[in-house]
């Protein structure tokens, strides 16, 4: 079926404009992935992303995810609930101390438990932590339908808007084994 997609650019400009919120769930941890591993992000992105038709890197090659993963200022976040992987965050290092927030998300067993908006202030501190000027990142509405309320209620400004059509299947994919890569 074609839809359209809004497309809402967000930008944090200062730490002050940032509001965090962290949860005080017992056994929370973030970890960052310092050895790259194409099937562990292929799997966050997959499993995160498989209800709201994330489905454009799902084609890529072994080699295509392992460029990704591997290239200089490319980070990747994990955050784990009793030692289970709930959640996930790439983000990018750019040109003029820009930090990209490239993919963002809960596993779909831990929603409802406040993590969002804990993963996103982890996100943000880290960028922050880099020596960011401007943090920013976008989301689209083929995506959780709290993921533009939270990047709001954590000070995020929208900077820009697009629109665009895009085919996409009656329902979401179905993705048996997310972590394979072809």
């Amino acid at each position: 079926m074609q839809v359209e997609i809004k497309t809402f650019y967000l930008e944090l400009n200062s730490p002050e404009q940032f509001r965090p919120k962290k949860s005080n769930l017992p056994g929370l941890e973030l970890k960052e992935v310092e050895i790259p591993l194409p099937e562990y992000n292929r799997f966050f992105y997959a499993t995160v992303g498989g209800d709201y038709f994330w489905v454009d890197l799902l084609k890529w090659t072994y080699q295509q995810w392992r460029e990704w993963v591997s290239r200089p200022g490319f980070h990747t976040w994990v955050l784990y609930f009793k030692g289970t992987p709930a959640g996930y965050f790439e983000f990018e290092e750019q040109p003029d101390w820009n930090i990209e927030i490239i993919h963002f998300g809960i596993l779909p067993q831990f929603f409802g438990q406040g993590l969002g908006g804990h993963l996103l202030t982890e996100a943000v501190d880290r960028a922050w932590k880099t020596g960011a000027a401007r943090v920013w990142l976008h989301t689209c509405t083929l995506d959780h339908p709290a993921a533009l309320k939270n990047y709001l209620a954590r000070g995020f400004r929208l900077f820009k808007e697009t629109t665009s059509v895009k085919i996409v299947p009656d329902d979401p994919p179905q993705v048996p084994n997310p972590g394979r890569i072809a």
